[in-house]
């Protein structure tokens, strides 16, 4: 029995501008996506099979809901009917030790390891660009997260570029353990959100110094979504606070939509040092110091 393995990283929203609610109902963006190392990762696990399941364990295994209803088995079966039932049907085995509703795209990393494992089982080009036109259709984040590059995504997450040159980024990831749901949080970003997309201009051309990138991403880029977040979910406001009272972090912000907050230090020793203060005073959080970029 062949059993092959993917990595789920964090995806990190270093910056995310959301323009006004369409139509749809959805959100136009633009945000500067990394992600983590294997510090900070789930994994999948599958094996052949007569047909598509999972199996979830790990220590948020519980919080991901009914399997039938995991992004998963939704790529899955979208892979499937995409390649006319010819995709190779496999048992998957989901290890969750990324928060969820957390922000940081654990079930569209999920979904992407998936579909990744689909592609290696099927063989050539044709599942790979099959998938790259399915992964949007499953989640906003999914295509960043089968790219599993550094990049910027834009549209409703359709379409995503990865952008040579970024520095690896040591950071401290920390969520306190207080869910917060993507739907509300754009719902209360309805409330105050701009007529456009926020602009947001590209990173400096070329491979760019660590302190230089930090300076950029501080200078012109935000988190639209963090006060909306921290309306519905005051604890974010106090993780924001606490990390920025670590020492040595050069920039703090919210990913995503929450509640997963992240401190960038100039030193992945400086990250895992402020790991271990945390984690005596609040051993009950969620706590990864990772290199973004760097796995």
């Amino acid at each position: 029995m062949t059993i092959t393995m993917e990595r789920a990283p964090a995806k990190v929203n270093l910056s995310l501008h959301v323009g006004p609610p369409k139509l749809n109902g959805r959100h136009d963006l633009i945000s500067l996506v990394s992600f983590g190392d294997s510090q900070a990762a789930d994994t999948v696990t599958a094996r052949p099979a007569s047909h598509f399941s999972l199996a979830v364990e790990g220590p948020f295994a519980d919080a991901t809901g009914p399997a039938r209803d995991n992004l998963i088995l939704q790529a899955a079966r979208a892979m499937d009917e995409a390649l006319d039932g010819s995709a190779p049907k496999l048992a998957f085995r989901l290890t969750k030790t990324l928060p969820c509703a957390s922000g940081i795209g654990g079930g569209s990393a999920d979904a992407a390891a998936a579909l990744r494992l689909i592609i290696r089982a099927h063989g050539g080009d044709e599942a790979l660009a099959i998938a790259r036109q399915v992964a949007p259709s499953i989640g906003g984040d999914v295509l960043a997260c089968l790219t599993d590059l550094p990049g910027i995504m834009s549209g409703e997450g359709e379409h995503y570029e990865p952008l040579l040159g970024l520095p690896p980024l040591p950071i401290l990831l920390v969520n306190s353990g207080h869910a917060c749901p993507t739907g509300p949080v754009f719902h209360a970003y309805d409330d105050t959100a701009p007529a456009v997309v926020p602009e947001h201009p590209l990173p400096p051309a070329g491979r760019a110094r660590e302190a230089d990138f930090i300076e950029w991403l501080t200078q012109n880029t935000t988190n639209s979504l963090e006060a909306a977040a921290i309306r519905l979910v005051p604890e974010i406001a106090q993780t924001l606070d606490r990390l920025h009272a670590l020492p040595k972090a050069r920039l703090v912000r919210m990913s995503g939509s929450g509640a997963t907050c992240f401190a960038v230090f100039d030193r992945i020793e400086e990250a895992e040092t402020a790991m271990q203060a945390l984690l005596k005073d609040h051993p009950e959080w969620w706590i990864k110091a990772t290199l973004l970029g760097g796995g």
